[in-house]
């Protein structure tokens, strides 16, 4: 499933190719370097503690210069939530992305919000991704059953290698097919961002990822209950297929929604969102281990010996989102705390989207092409027919 020697021959024709996660760790461009230079050069003769001063000092400057990004960001998050609330039935995400791709394609973002909208891209988003954790209930999840539990593992392991099989015959690059795979599959942006840390995939492929998961995500929304109801599912079936086939955790809550409704058909009956959030979690549960085998895999066969520096063995947002899995199984956090920590995870995310948003250019998304287009739909379809097959056989 992981073609690595594909993925290290692409990363190395691509003149594109992102390496921002190498810059997540250097001083932002004319911030901090000046003082590194002086601070080196001329001395007072007083302390060892000059050094600690001035990586404070660097550290601060860097700060200054991401608040501007992260001041448009926060506030573009307040509206699309807002907005979200005006509209209902909408996921403030896909609001925020929009309105990224807006301000992106009316013109050019001045270069003062450049370094905080970075941030938002790739911290924010990782912080986010660590807090949905608190939303997985191991207990919950098990409760399942071991027939729906298969089922979330056959969407998932099928969804990934069919799509990874599909976009190799598409000619789609490695990175780029793994990116659509592993969110079609699990758990749409938030896996993108899970994947992207262990791979460093460029940004248009991540961008490319996530708006592909917003468009076909948001069709399965009015979509699958209207498919539930021609097909005379009932609650706890339609439930069952909402959770396991629909990419985003805000969109199995709306689609979950619609059910409960009763907006499809009388067939479908309440119920139906509890179930489908369940189901969603226990598939957001397989983030971990197969973004850490990917890492592994990563690692092992595209490293080479004249490499600075390799993909990381477990990201550290995978392991705050494994240790906030093990803080809520303890029990300790009231409901005031999660639905805190809820409001906190989806205003991070709403902001990193927005802020990714800003990197959907339409001439960009001309150049990708139809090919991701195609494994998008390709794998919407896997995803869907293997989760209404095992809803069916569990049933």
């Amino acid at each position: 499933m992981l073609d690595a020697t594909a993925a290290a021959e692409s990363d190395r024709r691509d003149p594109d190719h992102d390496t921002s996660g190498e810059a997540d760790t250097r001083p932002a461009a004319g911030v901090g370097t000046g003082q590194a230079e002086s601070g080196g050069r001329g001395g007072d003769g007083r302390s060892g503690g000059r050094g600690t001063r001035l990586n404070g000092k660097v550290a601060l400057e860097r700060a200054r210069a991401s608040l501007p990004g992260l001041v448009l960001s926060a506030a573009a998050a307040a509206v699309a939530v807002v907005a979200a609330r005006l509209l209902g039935g909408i996921s403030p995400l896909l609001i925020a992305i929009l309105l990224g791709a807006v301000v992106a394609n009316l013109g050019t973002l001045p270069t003062v919000f450049e370094p905080g909208v970075t941030v938002a891209s790739r911290r924010l988003l990782r912080i986010g991704v660590a807090l949905l954790g608190l939303q997985l209930l191991l207990p919950n999840v098990l409760a399942l059953g071991w027939g729906t539990l298969a089922v979330v593992a056959a969407v998932v392991g099928l969804g990934i290698a069919g799509s990874m099989a599909l976009g190799k015959l598409l000619g789609i690059g490695w990175t780029q097919r793994l990116l659509i795979a592993c969110s079609f599959s699990i758990c749409g942006a938030a896996a993108a961002a899970a994947v992207d840390g262990v791979v460093n995939a460029r940004k248009r492929e991540l961008v490319t990822t996530i708006a592909l998961v917003v468009v076909f995500g948001t069709v399965m929304i009015p979509a699958l209950p209207a498919a539930a109801a021609a097909l005379g599912l009932d609650s706890t079936q339609a439930g069952m297929w909402a959770g396991a086939a629909i990419h985003e955790v805000a969109q199995v809550v709306a689609a979950g929604g619609a059910l409960d409704a009763g907006s499809s058909a009388a067939a479908v009956g309440g119920g139906a969102l509890a179930i489908a959030v369940t189901v969603k979690l226990a598939r957001v549960a397989l983030l971990a281990p197969v973004v850490a085998w990917i890492g592994v895999a990563s690692r092992r066969r595209t490293a080479t010996p004249t490499q600075t520096r390799r993909p990381p063995l477990v990201p550290l947002f995978l392991v705050g989102f494994l240790a906030c899995v093990a803080l809520r199984a303890t029990g300790v956090l009231g409901p005031g705390w999660l639905d805190a920590a809820r409001l906190t995870q989806t205003a991070l995310l709403t902001a990193a989207m927005f802020a990714l948003g800003t990197g959907v250019r339409l001439s960009v998304l001309r150049g990708v092409g139809w090919r991701p287009f195609a494994l998008a739909a390709a794998s919407t379809i896997i995803v869907a027919a293997t989760a209404l097959t095992g809803v069916l056989l569990v049933g």
